[in-house]
């Protein structure tokens, strides 16, 4: 079993701190992932408040209560934080002086400012894994076109990034010569830039994978299955648990990566390493999450305990729940918009047609390429050694996400 553990404290001392009705967690941003760790809440008896970005978010509905603010103010934070057990996120994009100010005025932040820095800002996240000995690809800070080209010597492509805000494939620049770093789009990010940007190699990787832990604040971790993460257009399409062919020396290796920098970072909640795998065999530390990740919503049918309602427990504190995987293989397939925009429609042919799919939707208004559900396919059946499970499972997850998104 993909499973690591420490010693958990006195369960009855864990009940005692919170209210006879049961503890609150408020999540800032009311994006699919609060949406998401609401029936979690609710099967765990937690009231779940979550400050949305508007009143049609797609987690209102899913949450106890609900308001409506920005989360970089710091005064609809602060009211939003009144009456909490704990406070944790739905995004990383929360300023870290505001996290800091509530720290300040007894507020239970998970993970802390010190911890999600290292997602916030990929400079200080690339410092920390060279200071943990850790795998990184080549990098540097970069100020201008001089530093970007001594940083290339002469080895295009290389990538250019934002250190903070990007995600899905923004806030990335693939840079392929001198000539596009001085007259191209890379001129105008240094313009723009208020300080280094990063640079890094491009990595002639041969997939990716994500390995997700969770870690309470008292110590205690459990990492899932290590996966395989697909991306098409910098987006991730399809998710694969476990990752085939991954030998035993590999999966440990990625749970490693995981379990120290979770424990290095005090890292507090579910943190997804995202992973190169390199054609040699090579392990590289790409990016990291500390949420909830699009890499782990296989686990909401396919483990024990669900990332969303793991993440719950370990910011509260509360004992950890067995990652095991409830399935041999387990697919996730992401569903972007088309041009159908009433999801339902295609949602009642999927479920007809597909009844072994598990579909969730976002509560989203449909755009072209954007993320508006998911399905997840399982299967019991161990796989041969030529693929054929996977190979049915995935198969499975891409035609209902098909229907669901191009209705009938």
């Amino acid at each position: 079993m993909n499973d690591d553990s420490s010693q958990s404290p006195d369960p009855a001392a864990d009940s005692r701190r919170f209210a006879p009705t049961g503890p609150v967690i408020g999540v800032v941003g009311g994006g699919q992932l609060a949406r998401m760790m609401g029936p979690a809440a609710t099967e765990l008896g937690i009231e779940l408040r979550v400050l949305a970005e508007s009143q049609d978010a797609g987690a209102v509905p899913a949450a106890a209560s609900h308001q409506v603010g920005p989360g970089d103010d710091l005064e609809a934070l602060r009211a939003f934080a009144q009456g909490l057990d704990a406070l944790t996120f739905d995004h990383e994009h929360v300023p870290n002086a505001h996290l800091e100010a509530l720290l300040a005025d007894g507020v239970v932040v998970e993970p802390r400012p010190h911890a999600l820095i290292h997602a916030q800002d990929k400079i200080v996240m690339r410092r920390a894994v060279e200071r943990l000995g850790l795998p990184n690809p080549r990098w540097a800070e970069v100020s201008d076109a001089e530093d970007l080209v001594a940083f290339a010597d002469g080895r295009w492509p290389v990538i250019l990034k934002t250190p903070r805000g990007g995600y899905d494939g923004k806030g990335v620049l693939v840079v392929r010569s001198e000539d596009e770093v001085r007259t191209g789009t890379a001129a105008e990010w240094f313009g723009r830039a208020e300080s280094p940007l990063l640079a890094e190699e491009a990595v002639d990787f041969a997939r990716e994978l994500s390995a997700q832990v969770a870690r309470r604040r008292s110590g205690e971790q459990r990492c899932w299955p290590v996966v395989e993460s697909i991306q098409v257009d910098g987006v991730c399409d399809e998710v694969i648990s476990p990752a085939p062919n991954l030998a035993p020396d590999e999966i440990a290796t990625a749970q490693r990566i995981a379990l120290e920098l979770s424990e290095q970072l005090d890292v507090t909640g579910v943190m997804a390493v995202e992973l190169f795998q390199t054609r040699d065999g090579r392990l590289l530390v790409n990016e990291l999450a500390m949420r909830p990740h699009n890499s782990g919503h296989w686990s909401m049918d396919g483990a024990v305990t669900g990332q969303f309602e793991q993440h719950l427990r370990a910011v509260l504190d509360l004992s950890l729940g067995s990652t095991e995987p409830l399935a041999a293989v387990a697919v996730m397939k992401n569903i972007l918009g088309g041009e159908q925009p009433n999801l339902f429609a295609g949602l009642t042919q999927a479920m007809s047609e597909h009844p072994r799919a598990k579909i969730h939707l976002y509560g989203k208004s449909v755009k072209p390429g954007r993320k508006v559900g998911h399905v997840n396919a399982l299967s019991r059946r161990e796989d041969p050694a030529d693929g054929s499970v996977t190979a049915e499972v995935r198969d499975l997850a891409s035609a209902a996400a098909a229907v669901v998104r191009d209705g009938r």
